[in-house]
């Protein structure tokens, strides 16, 4: 969770600015004790949501799991849905997912751009589009986006 801040903090440091970062909180007993402590360890600009009990799971509805990143467009499309190893905050695919969305229109045209996007966007989406070429979703409802997660080869 710090490490998301820091990720915050980095994209906003380059420009993207205007993102909105939720953190939602697992719907166990064990997970509800901890909600303060995780709410103290992000800052103000993190949205910590704690689920309900009693609430269909939100995991459960995306068809993912608790350490997953789910990242959506200005227009509320679904662009990436990363799971475990791409979710984790040490490698770059989280970072490079949101630079993607933040700067291309992969689900088409929004109308919620930002004026100076291009300036901000012109170097930025080059390196992370062959990175993440190969675990792209599927646009389809079939929730196939782990497909090919497996085969995917790193570039570092």
């Amino acid at each position: 969770s710090t490490r998301l801040e820091d990720l915050r903090v980095k994209l906003e440091n380059e420009g993207l600015v205007n993102i909105s970062y939720v953190v939602v909180n697992h719907q166990g007993l064990h997970s509800r004790r901890k909600f303060h402590l995780l709410k103290e360890s992000v800052s103000d600009y993190i949205t910590v949501y704690q689920q309900d009990e009693q609430q269909a799971d939100v995991w459960t509805l995306l068809n993912g799991n608790k350490d997953d990143f789910v990242i959506y467009d200005r227009c509320g499309r679904l662009v990436y849905h990363l799971g475990l190893p791409y979710s984790f905050l040490s490698f770059q695919y989280v970072e490079e997912s949101i630079k993607i969305a933040y700067c291309e229109n992969k689900c088409g045209n929004c109308s919620y751009m930002e004026p100076d996007i291009d300036s901000i966007c012109e170097n930025i989406t080059k390196k992370a589009d062959e990175r993440l070429a190969e675990i792209e979703p599927k646009p389809t409802g079939q929730h196939s986006h782990h497909r090919n997660l497996h085969s995917h080869r790193h570039h570092h």
